[in-house]
């Protein structure tokens, strides 16, 4: 029995080979070919004191470096074993290659030996070094046609041949090590990107059985109460049922003060509590908590390409065309091999192919770190060219929140402005609607006592009355107190008229006697908003519309007090897509943010569809945006990261084809023997891509 099936017996996983900062498995998963390797590799480098690993699906083993502690490798054997409990993700994605330093050693091992071999031992390690190299571009050239790999193995093949073993060598080297750096350049810009949103794995204190056990936070189950004290990360998305704390939510919402969280508040898993302690029943565990879908966000990014970055590719594919014509030309002309090997290490496609989508993980890196995911590079691509911006109104222009704006007093002397708001509000509390809430929310600020009552009846959608003091109140929507009630608010038309003008929404109070007041409540303008829309036209946003379900005199009140060049009120979510398609066929570019259910249909519509932070579950799925602080002003930050972001693409580009095709008329006219070509070409590569990597190789702190 080897050492991987024999460690299906326990519990916990053993290595098959280990050094005090190295680790090897071999598990029978790792050969599954439906594994999602992507998955599993981010899963295992999310393990606290885990700096690197690599995966060889053939050998059915992972190697993982880390930080020595044994805590760390006890973590380690931990989530191997729980890796084989598991139902792994299917997917498509092969493990990363990590980059593979053995063959670069091995190659400057051969050169500096080279002055003390004999010539036929020399010619035969040379051509046995150069063998994969060679070997690649037979592969290539048969399966996938002429490719940059043919251009290698013939410039290489071509010295060799003429006796230049040691140049040849060197030329290998060159080529080894330009590689190596680019993959190893690719990985460390996927695993900062993801490490950016990925939580670390915790261990929770869950109530079972009516005592608490620390498990995973993997293990605990929707509907357990976990609880979480000073300095313990949240492992679940859920609602507080006891306690009070302040939780520092920087981690996912970027907000830098602490917020506080009591009875009936929700909570982000991946968040801190600062101070205090907290009961909490799990509703979203594992894979389905918040910060979980941001990392398959982010996972999902990372494989999308955008139509820059296939251009890029079929550039890249022509150059070789390009370079082997010119190479073959030259020969014609001069007959010297020399040039011609010169001419073939000219490669344009590693920087094309490379740089751009690594400059594209630059910008979601940037726009990550300020509390922005975009969702790959094609969403970068078409927000950085929008000319239209169309918002939906509420959550999105206005706070997600309602506030009581007027208490609205008909006859002072029986019913006083404090007595009427106290009154509502304690019946209002056994309610859950935003209304309700708002008028509650009101009386706690004014710190107004809570008014002893009988039981409440509830007419759905309509109003609530309730015995209160010898008397019933009666509270709802106007149409519940006048058709239901028989009571009649005619009277006060002219202030009903005045307050519906200014966009506000109006709870109707009365008894079966009489109308005695009415509360009007307001979906208040953030405060950002009228920056955020000059901000917009100021980068060359030259329409500005609001799209909403609202009624239309609330909607064009709106409108005109911050200046929209247009409004769209009343409409269904399907109409609203409809309107996005109407604005596209004007041949605008449109960006189209939104909270909802119902927005889903207008951000699938939109170029680009922008979810705020408090969007529903539906609208983050649809989004090619998310925001992850509830502030409008990141999208200027997003639209600034994008724009920065193609900048970055396009001067890539032009430096990548000028300084390759000035290294090529170099070779072409024997100026550049064939190492001083790869030295140029590989050394045009790294810096290119050290550029478009500049973002990611500073620190950023967690979203």
């Amino acid at each position: 029995m080897d050492a991987s099936a024999g460690a299906f017996l326990d519990d916990v996983a053993r290595p098959v080979h280990e050094t005090p900062d190295r680790l090897r498995f071999r598990e029978r998963f790792l050969g599954d070919p439906l594994v999602d390797f992507s998955w599993l590799e981010t899963w295992l480098e999310q393990i606290r004191g885990v700096e690197s690993l690599r995966i060889n699906r053939r050998a059915r083993s992972v190697v993982l470096h880390y930080d020595g502690d044994p805590q760390t490798r006890a973590r380690i054997c931990a989530a191997i074993a729980a890796l084989r409990r598991r139902r792994l993700p299917v997917g498509e994605s092969e493990p990363s290659a990590s980059g593979d330093l053995g063959p670069v050693l091995t190659t400057a091992a051969l050169i500096a030996a080279s002055p003390f071999l004999p010539v036929w031992a020399l010619r035969a390690l040379t051509f046995v070094n150069l063998f994969r190299t060679v070997a690649a571009g037979g592969e290539a050239l048969i399966n996938r046609g002429v490719k940059i790999e043919v251009l290698d193995a013939i410039a290489v093949g071509l010295t060799a041949a003429r006796g230049e073993y040691v140049t040849a060598n060197i030329t290998e080297l060159l080529m080894q090590l330009g590689a190596y750096l680019e993959t190893r350049t690719e990985r460390q810009s996927n695993r900062m990107l993801r490490r950016l949103i990925r939580p670390e794995p915790v261990m929770a204190w869950v109530e079972r059985e009516g005592r608490l056990i620390q498990i995973p936070d993997d293990e605990i189950q929707a509907g357990e109460r976990v609880e979480t004290g000073v300095g313990e990360r949240i492992a679940v998305d859920g609602l507080v049922i006891d306690g009070t704390a302040l939780v520092n939510q920087s981690s996912i919402t970027g907000e830098p003060m602490p917020v506080r969280k009591e009875v009936m508040d929700r909570v982000i898993a991946g968040t801190v509590v600062e101070d205090g302690r907290l009961r909490i029943e799990a509703r979203h565990v594992g894979e389905d908590t918040t910060t979980a879908r941001i990392a398959r966000f982010i996972d999902e990014s990372l494989e999308r390409s955008s139509p820059t970055q296939r251009m890029a590719e079929r550039l890249a594919d022509q150059r070789v065309l390009l370079t082997l014509g010119a190479g073959g030309l030259i020969y014609l002309l001069t007959g010297d091999q020399r040039r011609l090997s010169s001419v073939f290490l000219v490669d344009y496609s590693c920087a094309l192919k490379l740089g751009t989508p690594l400059a594209f993980k630059s910008g979601m890196y940037h726009a990550a770190a300020a509390g922005i995911l975009l969702k790959g590079g094609e969403a970068i691509e078409r927000l950085a060219e929008i000319d239209t911006v169309v918002f939906d109104k509420t959550g999105t222009l206005t706070n997600s929140s309602l506030e009581v704006s007027d208490v609205v007093v008909l006859d002072e002397a029986r019913w006083p402005r404090d007595r009427l708001l106290a009154m509502t509000a304690s019946i209002e509390e056994h309610a859950s609607h935003p209304v309700a809430e708002a008028v509650v929310r009101k009386a706690k600020q004014e710190r107004l006592n809570h008014v002893d009552h009988g039981e409440v009846e509830y007419l759905v959608a309509h109003g609530m009355s309730c015995p209160m003091g010898g008397d019933r109140l009666l509270i709802g929507s106007r149409h519940f107190l006048e058709d239901h009630e028989g009571l009649s608010f005619a009277p006060f038309e002219s202030r009903i008229e005045a307050l519906q003008s200014e966009g506000k929404t109006i709870l109707y109070v009365g008894t079966p006697a009489e109308p005695i007041g009415m509360i009007a409540l307001s979906d208040s303008v953030r405060a950002e908003t009228p920056a955020v829309l000059a901000a917009l036209r100021e980068r060359g946003v030259n329409h500005l519309v609001m799209l909403t379900g609202d009624s239309a005199v609330r909607a064009e009140a709106l409108a005109a007090q911050l200046g929209l060049d247009e409004v769209f009120a009343e409409q269904a979510p399907e109409d609203k897509a409809g309107v996005i398609e109407q604005l596209r066929a004007e041949g605008r570019r449109v960006a189209f943010v939104g909270d909802g259910v119902n927005d889903g249909p207008a951000l699938i519509a939109a170029d680009v569809g922008v979810a705020m932070a408090r969007g529903a579950d539906l609208a983050r799925a649809t989004a090619d945006a998310m925001l992850l602080e509830d502030r409008l002003d990141l999208l200027v930050e997003a639209l600034e990261t994008a724009r920065r972001t193609m900048g970055l693409v396009a001067t890539n580009y032009k430096a990548a084809i000028g300084i390759n095709t000035g290294v090529m008329l170099g070779a072409a006219l024997g100026a550049l023997s064939p190492v001083t070509t790869a030295v140029l070409h590989n050394g045009t590569t790294v810096g290119l891509l050290l550029r478009a990597l500049r973002g990611l190789s500073g620190p950023a702190e967690k979203v």
